[in-house]
């Protein structure tokens, strides 16, 4: 059961940090200083006062710089590899001890991938905006990934299980909607030249 519990945190945690990277690192943070969780061993690092100061900093200006035109835009090209980083950390860190092969590559497949899925689809959705609304519609966008960051990171702390399905729900959600989404720019003909 420890494995399951632990799993689905983690795998939680990752999908959260699709939507704003430092959220769940932050909130995993200070579960880990407070002894609230335990991590696995190796990440006794990520409960430090210096990981929490530096995370609550990158929280905040990263929550910040998502309501400002072009500055999103900016964040996302860095957040994009972050957010696969993070992930993979996060689902690492929460795995019991296991083999350490075992734990990075479960971290690597299941969280980072987690992860980059869902903060591939916020930029498509993000770049859409831009294009659609001239960036008047991206503070909307960035509040509900906030939000979604926040009350995810919450649920994953007190309801792992549940919290782990709903992010694998919204991970094969995106996913279809992705392969929807190339499907169609394949089906598309180009117009004639003349």
């Amino acid at each position: 059961m420890d494995y399951l519990l632990t799993g689905a945190l983690g795998l939680a945690l990752a999908a959260c940090s699709g939507f704003r990277v430092f959220v769940p690192l932050l909130a995993a943070s200070l579960a880990y200083h407070t002894g609230l969780l335990h991590p696995s061993s190796g990440f006794a690092w990520l409960g430090s006062w210096v990981a929490v100061s530096a995370l609550g900093t990158a929280t905040v200006l990263e929550i910040l710089g998502y309501y400002f035109p072009v500055v999103d835009n900016v964040l996302d090209t860095i957040t994009t590899p972050a957010s696969f980083i993070a992930g993979t950390v996060l689902m690492t860190a929460s795995l019991p001890d296991l083999d350490p092969v075992v734990r990075w590559g479960l971290g690597v497949l299941v969280g980072g991938s987690t992860a980059g899925i869902i903060q591939t689809g916020t930029t498509l959705l993000r770049a859409g905006s831009t294009v659609g609304t001239a960036g008047l519609g991206n503070p909307v966008l960035a509040t509900v990934e906030n939000t979604l960051a926040v009350l995810g990171t919450v649920l994953a702390l007190l309801l792992p299980l549940l919290a782990a399905g709903l992010g694998l729900i919204l991970v094969l959600y995106i996913a279809t909607r992705l392969r929807r989404w190339r499907q169609r720019l394949r089906g598309r003909k180009p117009a004639p030249v003349t």
